[in-house]
């Protein structure tokens, strides 16, 4: 199964990522993880490192359709490493992947102008780069708040020595993409699951917890009854 993990910079990918291998090992489940861009690995996550750091210019100054290769090209690098992984494993689960681009890429644009860059992203990584389709994606819905919080808490990054990134430092621009991930998310129906992380109160659930809810999802418990 091949399960990816989105939302926007702070929602908790990474450690619900860790959560959820954890309760795949426990369960006697063949599990492996992959995180997107793979930073100080390919060529253009080393690019990608550069756009991110603004060495590249502000983000209107960037073509949105190169950003977007340079994502996709990470996972075209990636590709025969994906596919070991899938070969190997019950489940590999992915901290980013082509849905990330899509979101962050066509939060760029106006509404109208979407639907053609959506399309043009998914013939590029699926099409031209035959990456596999996930099995399933779960949005992690974190608020923008939240998630700017999360982000100043975050360890040392290898791309940056900053606290934010180009991405992060702009709140306006992530409450665009979390929106877009959350049409994404309704157009997907079955093949997306979105988890609210926080309580009725606001607070931000404990991390298993929340792996414990996203482990009982049909196509989860599905590896565990084999």
């Amino acid at each position: 199964m091949l399960l990816a993990i989105e939302g926007i910079d702070g929602a908790g990918k990474g450690t619900l990522c860790r959560e959820l291998l954890a309760l795949a090992e426990g369960a006697g489940v063949r599990a492996a993880a992959l995180s997107f861009p793979r930073y100080e690995q390919t060529q253009f996550a080393d690019l990608i490192g550069r756009y991110l750091r603004g060495e590249m210019g502000t983000m209107d100054q960037v073509p949105v359709r190169y950003a977007a290769l340079l994502y996709g090209g990470d996972r075209f690098e990636s590709r025969d490493h994906l596919m070991a992984l899938m070969a190997g494993y019950d489940l590999v689960i992915l901290d980013r992947y082509v849905a990330s681009n899509i979101a962050y890429n066509a939060a760029k644009l106006p509404s109208a102008e979407r639907v053609e860059l959506i399309s043009w992203i998914e013939q590029l990584e699926y099409g031209l780069f035959d990456l596999p389709r996930p099995d399933l994606t779960l949005l992690l819905a974190t608020s923008t708040a939240l998630a700017d919080r999360l982000v100043a808490e975050k360890a040392a990054r290898s791309y940056t020595q900053a606290i934010r990134d180009l991405h992060e430092a702009d709140r306006d621009y992530l409450t665009v993409v979390a929106a877009v991930y959350g049409e994404l998310a309704k157009a997907g129906k079955e093949s997306w699951f979105r988890v609210e992380p926080t309580d009725a109160a606001g607070d931000l659930r404990p991390p298993s917890d929340i792996a414990a809810m996203v482990w009982q999802h049909p196509g989860l418990s599905a590896l565990i009854s084999r």
